[in-house]
């Protein structure tokens, strides 16, 4: 997004468990160095386990998961310069077995530095999911992530608005047209709107992902028609690692 604070991490692991329910293979890379949040959504806290010189990922709720959190005791900061972050991504990349994989999502830091010029460098044919919030703040500070992502040669996907409304009352909280107006100014597709709703909140402090625990509530759908949209857009080819892959950054 650019900006932090707009839901990248709660998009993430939702989008991912919808492509899972899809019936697609699905990886998770916590690209968030500094922020990694992806652990504690999915519920995930056993560390990964070396076989071969492969790092084998944990799963959480049927996803394949990789955070640097899964290496650090307890709440530990992590204090890295740009190139242990380049050389983080790298191995979350080629030292693990991610195996046949139909999606790999990553969910990425704000911010147009290090990390995101890395995946573009490792990942040539990752595409791009701009996440915003309906307000203009939001909505100028994803712009420099979309025209970012082009100079590097990503293909941008769409673009998601999170927290579009509040659900059951519609209050736009958070104003609104910030999701329409990025899309059109980078001219790629508006994908949905996601309500702001308390129990996607709940449910990633307790570890599962709300299209999962609640699949009938009004986010859940929004996320998962989300996930239909991209699946009939751009249908993965099953295949290892090592061959051409879709990749979404949120």
């Amino acid at each position: 997004s650019g900006k932090g604070g707009v839901g990248k991490s709660s998009i993430t692991v939702n989008l991912a468990a919808s492509l899972a329910k899809l019936g697609r293979r699905v990886g998770v890379i916590d690209a968030d160095i500094y922020g990694h949040s992806i652990p504690l959504m999915l519920g995930v806290d056993q560390r990964p386990v070396v076989v071969d010189e492969l790092i084998v990922p944990p799963l959480g709720h049927g996803l394949k998961v990789m955070s640097i959190g899964f290496f650090l005791e307890e709440n530990t900061p992590v204090m890295w310069r740009g190139p242990m972050l380049h050389k983080a991504l790298e191995q979350f990349l080629g030292d693990v077995h991610w195996g046949e994989l139909d999606d790999l999502v990553v969910d990425m830091p704000p911010g147009t530095g290090d990390m995101s010029i890395s995946l573009g460098q490792l990942l040539p044919q990752a595409e791009a999911l701009i996440v915003t919030t309906p307000q203009p703040a939001a909505q100028e500070v994803a712009v420099r992530a979309a025209l970012m992502a082009e100079k590097i040669g990503m293909r941008i996907a769409g673009v998601i608005e999170n927290m579009s409304y509040l659900v059951g009352s519609g209050d736009a909280i958070f104003g609104a047209g910030g999701g329409q107006a990025l899309a059109t100014q980078v001219d790629v597709p508006l994908l949905g709107h996601v309500p702001l709703d308390p129990r996607l909140r709940e449910l990633a402090d307790e570890g599962t992902p709300v299209v999962l625990a609640e699949p009938d509530a009004e986010v859940s759908g929004a996320i998962a028609a989300i996930a239909e949209t991209l699946v009939e857009r751009a249908p993965a080819q099953p295949g290892a690692m090592r061959k051409r892959l879709p990749l979404a950054q949120i």
